[in-house]
């Protein structure tokens, strides 16, 4: 391991001639290659045809997403079935469960809610913003002092490009999948681009149709209710009878739905996923006046930070990416990436095929760290919401009676 380690602290470094680690892995369908899977909806732009005046014009809709890519050589239709951002989330949630198993000691903020008799939590490692989400700038320590006014919130804060060892001490997974401080006004704001990226496509896609609708079992009488003060009443016709809103039964959850025509899943040649480590992007990470052993080894302690959220997420048979979409890993390559010669790049195999093997090259890097001076709590840092984000937390699990469906 720790020759593992010496390679990756100079390659985060820019030291040696490797400039990234690749990950290609190829799957397919748990029902077997051909079985429709469901990539992500997703609001997109779309053209139908206007009934007033019988032109075409471009509306916003649900939909899947389609692009062309250069695959092998030929220009190749794909579909996303797991973008970006959707990889980076998977890896976060991964990395958060084994901080819970009390598996690894990774620093991170939490916030802790009580709302309706439910104990709450919210992480900068899943947290819409991370740790530069508006939720932690709204919340207080335990003796009520705004986070921002805190030490740990005013050096996260206060932090720039140049030096981002707050960043490495409170919230080191920020700087791995990448953060922008949007939420505090300033003309200058900080921004760290992610240095691991993950992606999963499905080549050649065929798209599919469904036909949703849903039986009532008791034939529920009345097409139409009407919303009252203390829930609602089934109405005769469709005209109103009341002071309340009139709605469909479907609307409240009871009656008939004749299936009908909507999107399906698609069916695709192949599903692979591309999951890169940037070395280049690791050397660019600044920490101000630090030591150069305490540079070379946080950049290299985030790279198997970054080794150990892809494992932990994706090492396994299996994949869940949504309901419709589980996948089986048929294949799997990781792989260093170097200087090119002759034109193509230099290419050799990485053995950490398993989690456990991530995470033992993750605790050497800890403690390599940890020799150079970085100081890591293993305890998070508490924080509650503010008066304003407590009350609209409770809004949102308070029960107020009879709500209008929003989908089937």
């Amino acid at each position: 391991m720790e020759a593992l380690y010496e390679r990756l602290a100079g390659a985060a470094s820019g030291l040696s001639a490797d400039g990234a680690i690749r990950v290609r892995a190829q799957y397919e369908p748990v029902a077997g290659v051909g079985a429709p899977v469901a990539p992500p909806t997703v609001k997109v732009k779309q053209t139908v045809k206007d009934p007033a005046t019988g032109k075409d014009k471009e509306v916003d809709g649900p939909g899947q997403l389609f692009e062309k890519r250069w695959v092998g050589g030929n220009a190749v239709q794909v579909v996303l079935l797991d973008q970006r951002q959707s990889q980076a989330n998977r890896c976060e949630t991964a990395l958060l469960e084994a901080v819970d198993l009390g598996e690894a000691v990774v620093p991170h903020l939490a916030l802790h809610v009580t709302a309706q008799g439910r104990e709450l939590r919210m992480t900068n490692l899943d947290a819409p913003h991370r740790s530069r989400d508006a939720y932690f700038r709204d919340a207080l320590d335990e003796a009520g002092v705004k986070f921002d006014e805190t030490d740990t919130g005013r050096a996260l804060r206060d932090a720039g490009t140049g030096d981002v060892r707050p960043f490495l001490e409170s919230a080191p997974s920020d700087l791995v999948f990448g953060i922008w401080d949007s939420h505090r006004k300033r003309r200058v704001q900080l921004k760290v681009p992610r240095t691991y990226t993950s992606e999963m496509v499905g080549l050649h896609p065929l798209s599919g149709k469904r036909a949703a609708g849903r039986f009532d079992k008791w034939n529920f009488p009345g097409d139409h209710v009407e919303l009252t003060a203390d829930g609602w009443r089934p109405v005769e016709g469709t005209g109103k009878k009341g002071k309340g809103k009139t709605l469909r039964a479907s609307a409240v959850g009871h009656g008939m739905i004749p299936p009908v025509e909507g999107m399906g899943g698609v069916t695709v040649q192949a599903i692979e996923r591309n999951a890169t480590l940037a070395m280049a992007g690791l050397r660019a990470l600044r920490f101000g006046d630090a030591p150069k052993e305490y540079v070379r080894a946080g950049r290299a302690l985030l790279a198997a930070l970054a080794l150990l959220g892809d494992r932990l997420a994706f090492a396994a048979p299996a994949v869940r990416l949504r309901s419709g979409c589980d996948l089986l890993l048929v294949s799997e390559r990781i792989e260093w990436v170097g200087r090119g010669r002759e034109g193509v790049a230099v290419t050799e195999p990485l053995e950490l095929d398993t989690a456990g093997q991530a995470l033992e090259l993750f605790e050497f890097a800890r403690s390599r760290a940890e020799e150079a001076g970085l100081v890591w709590s293993k305890e998070p840092v508490r924080l509650w919401p503010n008066a304003q984000v407590q009350q609209a937390i409770e809004r949102s699990f308070r029960l107020e009676g009879i709500g209008e469906a929003e989908g089937e």
